[in-house]
């Protein structure tokens, strides 16, 4: 996953910082609110988007469905709805084994600037 967890937290993100999280287009996180209506950020009398924790964790479950795991709206909709519990263990699991196969990639190129 793309997400980065290098930034202070904060109340709210913007659509930007949100989408550069997770390396998508703003567009993408529009087009996933209209198809999973449990993902609502706020909006200011301005139309702009405020986004929570919440909403971040949302957004990184969806991502994990869609873009990690290759499901299609509808199943990742389905699935979301009927096992939300599944999906989040699943996305723990998921994201812990990127976490681990970047850690070992990165030892990797420090022993090869050693060799």
């Amino acid at each position: 996953m793309a997400e980065s967890s290098a930034q202070p937290r904060k109340l709210y993100y913007t659509i930007k910082e949100v989408a550069a999280m997770f390396d998508v287009k703003e567009s993408l996180l529009r087009f996933w609110e209209k198809e999973f209506p449990h993902l609502k950020p706020q909006t200011t009398g301005n139309k702009v988007r405020q986004y929570t924790e919440k909403d971040i964790e949302q957004i990184r479950l969806i991502h994990n469905l869609v873009k990690v795991r290759g499901f299609k709206i509808a199943a990742a909709r389905k699935m979301f709805n009927e096992n939300r519990d599944g999906v989040d263990k699943s996305a723990k699991v998921i994201a812990d084994l990127i976490q681990i196969r970047d850690d070992l990639q990165e030892l990797k190129d420090q022993l090869d600037q050693i060799s």
